[in-house]
């Protein structure tokens, strides 16, 4: 997460440092070509051998980077002394540069809105067997999965069963940008995925940006839908079988029943945990928390781990609630602790 900071109302170096690297990464810049141009920037002149040394990369490659930057006109090379070069002024080169990237950004919304108005005109004549599509390979799987997270503006709906068979959360770099730009996410997983490890970690890094995780003891499918209007499902929801193609679900009735599918089960799902609960680190926090993951189906073992204590503490933990509440077995304290308002 990136936190922006301010100091008597302007900006501090490092929001200054990342904007100018965004403006850069527009028009195309990779880390390298901003490194060298940054660096000559902050220098009157230099020579290849000198950028290679400042920059800790070797003599060919910023001589390649050194050329691309001439060729853009980021770099001009110094009247005196040929072998020789400096930043060209960022107002004079990469402004009109911005405005290219612009104006063809501008044009290519138009074209989305005229592909998006064919592209109802034909959904309005689809026959019942064209509201879905077949997608067919992992790798075409995984890119439509991309691709209908990028697509999503307000929400994106999931299903996440034990098995990792599409992509790890780790991997998802689409998850990360939408959740960024503002996109909610509602996760309902199946209560084993709370035995991955680290599984926690991950929920406390997402939360905050947007992301609600909830429980159920088990899953039909894995599902993804994006603001309702489409939904993927891909095959072979259980078992080891790998991903072999998944359903594209274009607005349609059926449609219709796996939204309300998601709603049923988002409404009878349990909250896995809460912002204050990731946050705190309290004696009654670690006691919500661990009755809320065993309520969930977890074991010991699988609680501790979750929450960074041992076997031996959870069941002293829980001996000690079980005195508290008045009960002499789980089952009675996971009624007391529902009946009580502890979870």
């Amino acid at each position: 997460m990136v936190v922006a900071e301010r100091c008597h109302g302007r900006d501090s170096p490092w929001s200054v440092r990342g904007k100018a690297t965004h403006v850069l990464e527009a028009i195309g810049l990779d880390d390298e070509h901003t490194a060298v141009y940054r660096l000559l920037l902050s220098t009157p002149s230099a020579d290849v051998g000198e950028i290679a040394r400042d920059a800790s990369m070797p003599v060919p490659r910023v001589q390649a980077v050194v050329d691309e930057l001439e060729r853009l006109g980021l770099l001009a090379r110094q009247a005196a002394a040929h072998d020789r070069v400096v930043a060209s002024p960022p107002s004079l080169a990469l402004r009109p540069m911005l405005l290219e990237r612009e104006r063809r950004l501008t044009e290519a919304h138009e074209a989305i809105v005229q592909l998006s108005e064919l592209y109802r005109q034909g959904a309005v004549q689809r026959e019942v067997p064209d509201v879905v599509d077949v997608v067919l390979g992992p790798d075409a799987v995984r890119q439509r999965l991309g691709q209908v997270q990028a697509a999503a503006e307000r929400r994106v709906d999931a299903f996440v069963l034990r098995e990792v068979a599409l992509i790890d959360g780790s991997e998802n770099t689409e998850e990360d940008r939408a959740l960024a730009r503002g996109v909610q996410y509602r996760v309902v997983v199946e209560a084993s995925v709370l035995e991955r490890q680290g599984f926690l970690d991950q929920a406390r890094s997402v939360m905050p940006l947007g992301e609600e995780i909830r429980v159920l003891p088990t899953l039909p499918t894995r599902l993804f839908i994006a603001d309702g209007e489409l939904a993927l499902l891909p095959m072979h929801s259980h078992g080891d079988e790998k991903i072999s193609g998944a359903l594209l679900v274009h607005p349609s009735g059926l449609l219709d029943l796996v939204n309300a599918m998601f709603e049923e089960s988002w409404r009878a799902a349990t909250r896995l945990v809460e912002g204050g609960e990731l946050a705190a680190d309290d004696d009654a926090a670690v006691d919500r928390a661990l009755l809320k993951l065993l309520l969930l189906g977890m074991t010991d073992a699988a609680a501790g781990a979750q929450l960074g204590i041992s076997v031996r503490t959870v069941q002293r933990r829980v001996s000690e609630l079980m005195e508290a509440a008045g009960v002499t077995t789980r089952i009675q304290l996971g009624a007391e602790a529902v009946r009580r308002d502890w979870v």
